[in-house]
């Protein structure tokens, strides 16, 4: 069985659209968003109409911590990424616990977890940690754990160390579905919910790399990742939608 996990409802249809229509279960971690009652209804109400099967609502909440990394000097922690913000990181160590025992019994049967990559995308805190949380039952569970390779400015630097380090074993090439996914979009746009930019587009073609259970993992030297700041229908002058590993 096929699971994707993300933080959030919408990272769902951003990076792994290309699972979805063959996923047995779709998990999403977070719920309410951190003091902020108004997108927190409109994404119940956006999640209550998806017609995605095998949903699964966590419903933790947001440590609102997402964004308090210090990207002169990431650090990886055991529950995520170090935050700046104190209460901010409080609340994020505190949840990580809770996420891995909330996710254990959702994944539970699942040989195939599809979920963030280890620099969280363009380097959302949450993002890292369910990637560690569910990283943190792989073992338990055997699962093969994949990710993508999609990346942002602050995190490259974090997606360069990683990637210098043993972490893959295998990749496949997939196409988005960009038609569900912009189904999605609307759903989430039209209930108040859709946290990222208008002017997103699908790239034509993204790579998932595998970590087996127990496999020899080598580094991504060579790979080329997707740069979310080309990936934009008018992007910045120095937006590029590739960025090589060396």
């Amino acid at each position: 069985m096929k699971a994707v996990v993300v933080a959030h409802p919408d990272d769902e249809s951003l990076w792994l659209s290309s699972i979805l229509c063959s996923a047995d279960r779709v998990v999403f971690c977070f719920g309410d968003p951190f003091e902020r009652p108004k997108l927190s209804a409109a994404r119940r109400s956006a999640v209550a109409a998806l017609p995605l099967a095998g949903l699964v609502d966590l419903g933790l909440p947001e440590s609102g911590g997402g964004f308090a990394v210090d990207w002169t000097d990431p650090r990886l922690t055991e529950t995520g990424i170090a935050l700046t913000d104190p209460a901010a990181r409080a609340r994020y160590e505190a949840n990580f616990p809770r996420l891995v025992d909330a996710l254990r019994p959702a994944l539970s049967g699942c040989t195939e977890i599809y979920t963030h990559n280890p620099w969280g995308e363009y380097g959302h805190a949450e993002h890292i940690q369910v990637y560690r949380a569910v990283a943190a039952l792989q073992a338990e569970l055997g699962f093969t754990i994949w990710f993508s390779n999609y990346v942002g400015p602050a995190s490259w630097p974090l997606a360069r160390e990683i990637g210098a380090q043993p972490c893959w074993a295998g990749q496949c090439m997939v196409q988005p579905d960009e038609a569900l996914a912009r189904k999605l979009r609307r759903i989430y746009r039209g209930h108040g919910a859709w946290t990222w930019t208008r002017w997103h587009r699908w790239p034509a073609e993204e790579t998932l790399y595998a970590q087996p259970p127990g496999a020899e993992l080598r580094p991504l030297s060579g790979e080329y990742l997707l740069d979310v700041t080309g990936l934009r229908w008018w992007p910045p002058p120095w937006g590029r939608a590739l960025r090589r590993l060396e």
